[in-house]
């Protein structure tokens, strides 16, 4: 059993190996962007929503809600992206119950890319906030003794995300072939039943602390830090 995708190739293209992270990658990333532009293809004011975009609606909104919570106030581009990655880890987790697919999300390149991805997009959306100066002072608060404590907290956060990730689901594969190797015809129902659940807890929980750490880097009030009423 290949304990990642990486290890598994499945075409090659001019000499260079496909390997299996990078094909259910693109397949991922083709099926949301084929729904996207089938579901929203007739979103005018006067077309009555169908069930398609009225479930896209939900999910929308539902992520935009669980950002306003986080982080009141505009939060377009927040919602693009950490709605993005909610849907791609969804997704990836939930077509595990497809047979001969596997998941990206259960190969560390590809949680690590993910991690990256939020390391990129915190100081970025820091400077958009606060400006260059601003969002550079934040690593000498409280002090500047505290600089290089600020700077691997920084970085820790993107390998905790990216281990988190890849260890729960590469825990839950490992552990669905012990149990069907032992009962084949018992678990795989369970065992698909909680990869759905616990496939769409790990997107929520990588999306909202993505979310956190971004509006912790742009000040943005949070429910512990209530915005102060302006005179």
């Amino acid at each position: 059993m290949n304990l990642s995708p990486d290890q598994t190739i499945i075409f090659d293209v001019w000499g260079y190996p496909i390997n299996a992270t990078i094909f259910f990658t693109w397949v991922v990333m083709a099926l949301l962007t084929v729904a996207s532009m089938v579901i929203t293809r007739k979103l005018q004011p006067d077309v009555p929503p169908n069930r398609w975009r009225t479930m896209l609606e939900v999910i929308v909104q539902g992520i935009q809600g669980q950002i306003q919570e986080i982080a009141p106030g505009p939060s377009r581009y927040l919602l693009y992206f950490a709605g993005t990655l909610f849907l791609f880890i969804a997704v990836s987790n939930l077509l595990l119950v497809i047979p001969g697919f596997d998941p990206p999300t259960s190969s560390l390149s590809t949680t690590t890319a993910l991690a990256i991805s939020v390391l990129i997009a915190v100081p970025l959306f820091g400077v958009i906030s606060r400006g260059l100066g601003g969002y550079l002072k934040t690593y000498l608060e409280p002090s500047f003794v505290m600089l290089p404590f600020n700077i691997i907290a920084e970085f820790s956060r993107g390998i905790s995300l990216a281990i988190r990730l890849y260890g729960n689901i590469m825990s839950g594969a490992v552990i669905a072939a012990i149990l069907l190797s032992v009962a084949p015809f018992f678990f795989p129902v369970v065992m698909d039943v909680l990869g759905l659940l616990t496939g769409i807890i790990q997107a929520y929980i990588f999306a909202i602390l993505a979310t956190v750490y971004i509006s912790s880097a742009t000040g943005a009030p949070t429910p512990s830090q209530p915005e102060k009423d302006t005179p």
